[in-house]
């Protein structure tokens, strides 16, 4: 089995050298292709004005000066031979879940997989953001090589594609694995004003005490119960509950 690796961390982050030792005790056949730098909350977003810069740092182990997507493109367009088999994205520091989903370059490098053909898995792990240091990777460690083998055999239909997340806690309290919806989670974005040594301003976004839906089901309920959570998630954004019925309004006085 042909493996390809990438994240939104960057290729130097700790959850991706994770990763790979995950991935290597599937396959010896694992390749690495991940941004030159972080690229956290860039989404499902392109480097169209900007060349790609390719660098290859070991065997089977690539950076590039792009996106997780352009890191995905790049991998199955120009560095492999052959489409991998599998394409595993994280492991991301901290927790991609409810609508963070749609910021996330982690999920980006899975939904670009999913696009390509392959079977894809974004792979994430929540920590204390008060104790940026303290990220329980043994949690990842110990549980998802055997839950990486679990979701490989499930068959999936095209389109769709899975979005794990582990909990913050130690490898041994892990209560277990359920297969999550998207929770809801309010903005949790401000901006924070600051003065350059010139006197001109400039802006950060800054994160916030976050509240949410925490109902049963969800990917944050599960988190929460120290549950690693299982979100399959679709490629099709229609709202199929909506589709009749704005067809129906957008046709009431229509001349035949």
């Amino acid at each position: 089995m042909r493996i390809l690796l990438t994240n939104d961390d960057g290729i130097h982050a700790e959850g991706l050298s994770v990763l790979e030792r995950v991935a290597r005790t599937i396959s010896d056949d694992v390749w690495v292709v991940a941004p030159e730098a972080d690229q956290s909350g860039l989404a499902h977003s392109l480097t169209l004005s900007e060349p790609l810069r390719l660098r290859q740092i070991a065997e089977k182990r690539f950076a590039l000066r792009g996106t997780p997507t352009d890191c995905v493109i790049m991998a199955v367009r120009k560095v492999l031979d052959r489409k991998p088999d599998l394409v595993l994205s994280g492991v991301n520091i901290g927790a991609n879940m409810a609508d963070d989903v749609t910021y996330s370059g982690t999920v980006a490098g899975a939904i670009e997989g999913t696009l390509q053909g392959i079977r894809s898995i974004a792979l994430s792990q929540a920590y204390n953001h008060a104790v940026r240091k303290t990220v329980p990777w043994d949690v990842v460690e110990t549980h998802a090589p055997a839950l990486v083998r679990k979701l490989m055999k499930v068959d999936l239909p095209d389109g769709t594609l899975l979005n794990v997340n582990f909990p913050n806690c130690s490898a041994d309290a892990i209560a277990g694995t359920e297969v999550t919806s998207q929770g809801k989670l309010d903005f949790g974005l401000s901006i924070d004003e600051r003065t350059d040594g010139r006197g001109f301003p400039y802006f950060w976004l800054r994160f916030g005490e976050r509240f949410g839906d925490f109902r049963a089901g969800t990917d944050i309920h599960a988190l929460r119960e120290n549950m690693i959570s299982v979100t399959p998630l679709k490629l099709d954004l229609t709202d199929y509950s909506v589709h009749d019925r704005l067809a129906r309004a957008l046709n009431e006085g229509a001349v035949a």
